[in-house]
């Protein structure tokens, strides 16, 4: 599989966003990608607007067009996050949240599989903004562990956050997934303390490749993102790396890597807890 990531700055301009996205779509699917993905609010920046967003998706056609990008170029595309006003069995949240949902169109722009996010960053950070509280507008999801085949490759399915809890990434791997993406917002400072030691360790841990794709730069003048989205192999070598500005990161996965490495020293299998 040669996977590609989107790195961008979104902003609370829908249309800015989608245009960027389409632009940096078509430059990799030239470019010989089999799965693009696109990181956390991707199409949208702002919490306050996220229920508003997801109460119009039929009007404003954001899925639509990101299965229509899917579909012109048969390439499978991921969804870091969107906002969805319904669950997965098609209820309501109360208190005007919303879930926000990974979503995968597969080549024919069909959506194949689906992740909402299960762990809610609700933390206080020293930057400018200060205090961030994910569930007073996010409802948990309560669907641990989402794989699907693409291109001949298990993918495991997580969230931002989500990197901070070992367990989610470790029933991802017993369902076999050789590859969990991880589309994040990581801040600048959380970002530049933890994001490349988690995305290791958790490589190192379950012994696959580990895809952090991670927003970058100034999306208002509080929120700041880290960037460096990196591909991990699964000895935890850092494969490729982009910085701290908008770019894309094109790689071939080489599974050979993951065999010889779970073949020579097997972990998984040494398991007693």
């Amino acid at each position: 599989m040669r996977i590609a990531g989107i790195q961008m700055t979104s902003t609370a301009n829908i249309a800015s966003n989608l245009e960027y996205v389409k632009a940096a779509v078509a430059k990799v699917a030239q470019q010989g990608a089999d799965l693009v993905v696109l990181p956390e609010n991707v199409l949208l920046f702002s919490g306050r607007k996220l229920k508003v967003v997801a109460d119009e998706e039929l009007e404003l056609g954001l899925l639509s067009s990101i299965s229509g990008l899917a579909k012109q170029y048969s390439l499978p595309i991921l969804i870091g996050s969107h906002p969805k006003a319904t669950r997965y069995d098609g209820s309501q949240m109360p208190r005007g949240r919303v879930r926000q949902s990974s979503i995968l169109f597969d080549d024919t722009g069909v959506q194949c599989a689906r992740y909402d996010k299960i762990h809610l960053f609700d933390a206080a950070v020293s930057d400018k903004a200060g205090q961030y509280r994910e569930s007073d507008y996010i409802e948990p999801g309560d669907l641990t562990s989402v794989v699907v085949n693409i291109a001949g490759v298990q993918v495991g399915l997580s969230i931002c956050y989500d990197l901070r809890f070992p367990e989610l990434f470790r029933e991802l791997a017993q369902k076999g997934a050789e590859l969990i993406v991880v589309p994040a917002a990581f801040t600048y400072q959380t970002g530049k303390a933890h994001w490349q030691a988690l995305l290791r360790a958790r490589a190192i841990e379950n012994q696959c490749y580990i895809l952090g794709l991670n927003q970058c730069g100034w999306h208002t003048e509080t929120r700041q993102t880290y960037g460096h989205s990196q591909l991990i192999d699964p000895w935890g070598e850092v494969v490729s790396e982009l910085g701290e500005e908008p770019g894309e990161l094109l790689e071939v996965l080489d599974l050979d890597v993951l065999k010889v490495v779970r073949e020579k020293m097997p972990c998984l299998l040494h398991r007693r807890i």
